[in-house]
């Protein structure tokens, strides 16, 4: 059932609204002409609207006072069918008639199904992707009732699985892990659930909670990611809290990342708009909690499901996203079946990859890099062995081992391979000869020789011999001396950092004519080291999350992690504990109870009567609580028998007496009044007293009942008398 309200421009001042007609007019998309069928329409309100009787379907005014908005209810034609305009007409002066003109005309149509069939893959290997989430929840894009205090985005959870297994679905009912998202913003039960489906998932993706909600990325980077695909396990699924929310989330559900063509995709980028967990009813970001009973189906929120939603908008437009979600390949491993890479990009990547070797050497060994590899231990086409060294240079923990420090691979001898077919193989470079000059420029050259031919036949075509320029004694008067070529330089004087490295070399004839050589022999420059304190803190991994701090409402719980690296290496600023909120169901909150008030006076001035104390409830139980108990109490009190009957005469006689000066009493009074010439009505009841405690008043009245004609003016003024109530403490 749909509800539709019309609003209409306003018209002169002098235009009558004659005539609203409201017809729906149903185009199938399949043809290009407009079929036109009746909907169940209904009136909203019998005295402003009516079925027109010559157009049923027709809706038209129902009395003929101006009016510029009309409301009816209308049921949706079956899914399929296509696109619904509502059509309104204005009769003016019954000359000018509006009809296709702005809002008097609304096109509506069903919203496209965002469902995927769920292809078998078909690619080959596996992909790696690193996944990011960007909040675009903000004050400035979503500002009504944005909550200012506690806005935030729960710990992501989600997994890479196979199409066997469905984390949520739209159509579908939240399971546990997901209502403990939705409501909780736990990932606990999600993440357990996960894991219970073995070998139908492959990687389970985690990123921590975002408080608050947004923050530029200038601030801080956007939490990322990554996780592996294979052929079975190709789907990405993934959720995270709208907090606070009733049970609103956002996420992918069961997005394929393998192509048809038996690729893994390049990137995927979605915006991504709130959707109901279909667990709780409440329509705001903080209303109270409400269970939906019976559990409703998971759907994506409107802008028209409620006035009261912070996404509401009268024209039904669509909501702002409120996150973005980037999945981007970073990797392909194994054999790929679709040999034709994406884009010129992606081969590099690739081929990065592929030079990327795989390092699963543990933290707290510290290695330096790998030598080249050695020749081939088989000269022919026979299978053989090469092997690479490295240097263990630091073992930070002890109880952790470090692997080997040699490396080995098969290999064949050369040209055993298309590749080495027309390859010659050649030694390294002999050491550069003397300078061919003892003073002044000249040229020094070195060798190097042809281990292997090629096997093709083909000639060597690699240089056997190179030269450079060289310049010895660049003073060649009789006052210089002549000295030998610069040695090597020294090793730098630290290991890290800054350093300094030095060469010599050595005075070969002093000057001719006797002076002294004035000639360098030693050398000094600054050499740079890797920077100091290079090697990161080495940590464990996080711990699981303690429990929460409290055992409902909301609390706090934390993980832990250690520095494993000793304390010389320099100082690690890296966290050690993290803290994020928790929310369990609300607290029972019981009954509270004013103090008793003190025992009223006896009931009875004699013989048998009862006290009385009362206390009040300063709070109701909630939340299932314990109950109020009783507020009043009594007990009985006896003062004194009552003689009733057995007075003697004396007392009898007073008692007579004590009345009737009462009623003389009572006749002068009221003479009194009649001589001033009024008649007083009796007293009135004494009002309620001020104050339920501590003491407060009461007062009463009495008033003039006749006034005679000699009454003066202020003879018949109304009397007040006021008392003291309820002086018991509160």
């Amino acid at each position: 059932m749909n509800s539709t309200e019309l609003l209409y421009p306003p018209q002169p001042r002098n235009s009558y609204l004659l005539l609203l007609f409201l017809s729906f007019f149903l185009r199938h998309i399949s043809n290009t002409n407009a079929a036109i069928f009746e909907l169940d329409t209904f009136i909203i309100d019998e005295e402003d609207a009516q079925f027109m009787t010559n157009c049923p379907p027709a809706v038209t005014e129902s009395t003929p006072r101006r009016r510029t908005r009309i409301q009816v209810f209308w049921t949706a034609p079956p899914s399929g069918s296509g696109c619904v305009l509502l059509k309104a007409s204005i009769i003016q002066r019954k000359i000018i008639s509006f009809q296709d003109e702005g809002s008097l005309t609304k096109r509506m149509c069903e919203k496209e199904t965002t469902d995927k069939p769920l292809l078998d893959c078909c690619a080959c290997g596996t992909a790696k992707y690193r996944v990011t989430f960007y909040g675009n929840w903000s004050e400035k894009l979503h500002p009504k009732d944005y909550p200012r205090r506690a806005n935030h985005w729960s710990a992501l959870i989600g997994a890479s699985h196979s199409k066997n297994y469905i984390l949520w679905e739209y159509g579908g009912y939240a399971s546990e892990g997901v209502k403990q998202v939705a409501e909780l913003g736990s990932p606990v039960k999600m993440e357990e659930e996960i894991r219970q489906k073995g070998d139908e998932v492959l990687t389970v993706i985690k990123m921590k909670a975002q408080w608050p909600a947004w923050q530029p990325l200038n601030v801080r980077a956007a939490p990322s990611a990554e996780f592996s695909v294979d052929r079975t396990r190709h789907l990405m699924s993934f959720l995270t809290m709208l907090g606070p929310s009733p049970d609103w989330n956002v996420g992918l559900s069961s997005e394929g990342l393998c192509t048809r063509e038996c690729g893994w995709v390049q990137k995927v980028i979605q915006d991504l708009i709130p959707w109901d967990a279909g667990t709780d009813h409440g329509v705001t970001y903080e209303s109270p909690n409400k269970p939906t009973t019976p559990q409703e189906k998971i759907r994506p929120l409107t802008s028209l499901d409620n006035p009261q939603s912070p996404f509401y908008d009268p024209e039904g437009g669509a909501i702002t996203p409120v996150a973005r979600v980037a999945v981007e390949r970073i990797a392909r491993k194994g054999e790929q079946c679709n040999i034709v890479p994406d884009n010129v990009d992606d081969i590099v990547a690739d081929i990065a990859q592929e030079e990327k070797e795989e390092d699963d050497t543990p933290e707290t060994c510290i290695y330096s890099n790998w030598s080249p590899w050695s020749a081939c231990s088989s000269s022919t086409c026979e299978k053989g062995k090469r092997m690479r060294q490295r240097m263990l240079k630091a073992q930070l923990d002890l109880s952790v081992p470090c692997p080997h420090t040699q490396d080995f691979e098969p290999c064949m001898g050369p040209g055993c391979s298309d590749e080495d077919a027309s390859t010659c193989m050649m030694s390294e470079w002999i050491t550069w000869s003397p300078c061919s000059m003892s003073c002044g420029a000249g040229v020094r050259s070195r060798e190097r020789y042809v281990k292997q031919f090629p096997d093709d036949g083909f000639a060597c075509t690699h240089p056997t011999e190179e030269t450079e320029p060289c310049t010895v004694n660049e003073d060649c008067s009789p006052s210089s001396c002549l000295v030998t070529e610069w040695g090597e330089w020294d090793a730098c004087s630290a290991t890290c950092g800054l350093g300094m490295k030095r060469r010599e070399r050595m005075v070969k004839m002093p000057p001719s004519d006797g002076s002294i050589c004035g000639a360098e022999v030693v050398e000094v420059e600054r050499c740079m080291m890797p920077e100091c304190h290079t090697i990161p803190c080495l940590l464990s991994p996080w711990s699981d999350w303690s429990d929460c701090s409290v055992t409902c409402g909301k609390g706090t719980r934390t993980r832990q992690r250690m520095l494993k690296s000793p304390v010389e290496l320099g100082e690690c600023n890296e966290e050690l504990e993290q803290m994020e909120k928790c929310m369990l169901p609300e607290c029972p909150m019981d009954c509270v109870m004013s103090e008793w008030s003190e025992w009223s006076e006896c009931s009875k001035s004699c013989g048998k009567g009862h006290l009385i104390h009362t206390r009040m409830i300063t709070l109701e139980p909630q939340f299932g609580g314990d109950p109020c108990p009783e507020t009043t109490q009594r007990k009985t009190c006896k003062i004194k028998k009552c003689n009733q009957g057995g007075l003697n005469s004396d007392e009898r006689k007073r008692r007579k007496e004590d009345r009737k000066k009462r009623r003389n009493k009572q006749g002068r009074e009221e003479s009194a009044d009649e001589l001033a010439g009024c008649k007083m009505k009796p007293w009135a009841a004494w009002t309620d007293c001020t104050k339920l405690c501590g003491g407060g008043i009461q007062e009463r009245l009495m008033t003039a009942k006749k006034r005679y004609k000699n009454a003066q003016l202020t003879s018949c003024k109304e009397r007040k008398e006021i008392r003291a109530c309820n002086v018991h403490p509160c």
